[in-house]
């Protein structure tokens, strides 16, 4: 686990700049990635080539016949896999930090001319220096998540057309200097066999939690934008009520005149006829 000390450390400061997403593949590529290909998997294909038998004694026949059947090492593929998977990211941290670095220096000199107000506020972080993914950093941290998605895909056809998903026990090889075809055994087929399915599982589930990332984050934006655009519309001191325009007052107000026309029509002739009635009831007394 020594040799992967430079690279986890790295990507441990990745979490802090990072989505809830982010954290768990991060945790993914530490524990079931490179915890069980150093701890594990080294020791299962440490007889890889050293343990093949061929049914031949021609000197080289069998180095050979290892070559054609495996041009990289399953290991060495999984090696590569990690370290071309966790470059995007590594990238959108050293974007992440020169953001960090230089907005530290504008609160700084913020703090030194405060009573000037002519610095601008930071715009990715916090007091604290947390990373506030939008702007620049969200298209970074898109397109290291596309980078990651397009590279965990190659790789994993890659290891396909290589030599597909299952460790083969035996091969026919006819490869020169081999003075015919010959039969070439692997050792331990069936704990490599289930080396290679876990690994492809991983690497599938980090594929998966990539591309759930992207819509978080795209669903996370488009969020924020309708609250944005909702908080603006509402009435406050930044963004007082409108007047309605000229002709929808003059609609009103005649509204309103009619309204009292008929409402004094009302009331006058329930008067009249009240006084009518009045005067009946005296003139039959």
């Amino acid at each position: 686990m020594g040799d992967w000390g430079f690279l986890s450390a790295l990507l441990d400061k990745v979490q802090s700049h990072s989505t809830v997403i982010g954290k768990v593949w991060m945790s993914v590529l530490f524990i079931f990635r490179i915890l069980v290909l150093s701890a594990g998997a080294e020791s299962v294909w440490s007889d890889e080539q050293s343990s093949m038998i061929c049914n031949t004694l021609q000197p080289g026949c069998e180095n050979v016949c290892y070559d054609w059947k495996f041009p990289i090492s399953h290991i060495r593929f999984w090696v590569m896999q990690i370290i071309f998977v966790s470059t995007p990211t590594l990238v959108y941290l050293g974007h992440a930090m020169t953001v960090i670095h230089k907005e530290k220096k504008l609160r700084e000199l913020i703090q030194s001319h405060a009573e000037r107000g002519m610095v601008k506020s930071p715009k990715y972080t916090d007091e604290r220096g947390k990373v506030n993914i939008r702007g620049n950093l969200l298209c970074s941290y898109l397109s290291q998540l596309f980078v990651k998605i397009i590279l965990e895909l190659a790789f994993i056809i890659g290891q396909y057309y290589l030599y597909g998903f299952v460790m083969i026990p035996q091969f026919d090889c006819s490869r020169d200097p081999c003075p015919y075809t010959v039969m070439c055994y692997m050792s331990r087929p069936t704990e490599k066999t289930v080396f290679i399915i876990f690994m492809l599982v991983v690497a599938c589930v980090s594929l998966l939690l990539n591309v759930i990332e992207i819509f978080y984050l795209l669903c996370t934006r488009v969020r924020c934008g309708s609250n944005r655009h909702r908080s603006h519309n509402m009435t406050s001191p930044s963004n007082p009520a409108t007047l309605p325009p000229p002709w929808q007052a003059d609609d009103s107000l005649k509204h309103n005149k009619l309204n009292m026309q008929l409402e004094s029509g009302q009331s006058l002739g329930g008067s009249l006829d009240g006084a009518k009635e009045e005067k009946h009831l005296l003139g039959d007394h």
